[in-house]
Order: structure tokens, then sequence, then C-alpha cells
């Protein structure tokens, strides 16, 4: 478990002991399907969450969106000059993509 993850706990822990997580939006229903959730550790799912309730999203999501939306583009594209233009402008969001994610880990790992 990484320190990330004891930290997150503990708090969990100490909001369930003062009652704060008691009568939260969603209490006694499922967890919602988060199937992306499946590939990231628990402590970054958190991150994630939190960040995203604020309103604010990780440099690697935004990225991550930019590149689901020139996917789709590209798919839908049929001009050949076009398609290589979105296919170089794909590969440096997926490459800026790699880098915010490595830099992440990189922050979490020291």
């Amino acid at each position: 478990m990484s320190w990330l993850s004891r930290l997150a706990e503990r708090q969990m822990q100490k909001a369930r002991l003062k009652g704060q997580l008691q009568g939260l939006e969603g209490e006694g229903k499922p967890l919602p399907d988060r199937p992306g959730d499946a590939f990231i550790s628990p402590g970054d799912a958190v991150g994630f969450r939190i960040m995203a309730e604020a309103g604010v999203l990780p440099e690697e999501i935004v990225h991550k969106k930019e590149a689901v939306r020139l996917r789709d583009l590209l798919a839908a594209e049929t001009d050949e000059t076009r398609r290589k233009a979105i296919m170089a402008e794909l590969a440096q969001v997926e490459m800026r993509q790699a880098m915010a994610e490595e830099a992440r880990r990189r922050f979490l790992r020291d």
C-alpha cells in the first residue's frame, strides 16, 4: 500500500469516526461503474476523483480526452491529407499524455 493510499485510508477513517460520511449523496447505493479505474491504483483513482469533483482535471486526463476526440475525428475523415494531419496531431497528444503520466508516477514514487 502506497503512502498516498495509507493517508487516504486514515483520512476516511477519521471522517467516518466523526460521522462526516453519513448522509452523503449516493449513500446505501452501489458505486458507479468506472471500468477505467481498474487500470490505475486506488490512491490515484481517489486523487483523480477529488480533482474532478473540484472541477480540475490532471494534465494527462486532458490529453486523454483530446486523444479520444482526435480518434473520433480520424475515423470520420475521408480526405487522406487531412487524415495524415490528424494522425500527426494524435501522435503529439499521445506523447504529451505519456509524458504527463510518467511525471505523475515519478512524483508519487519519490
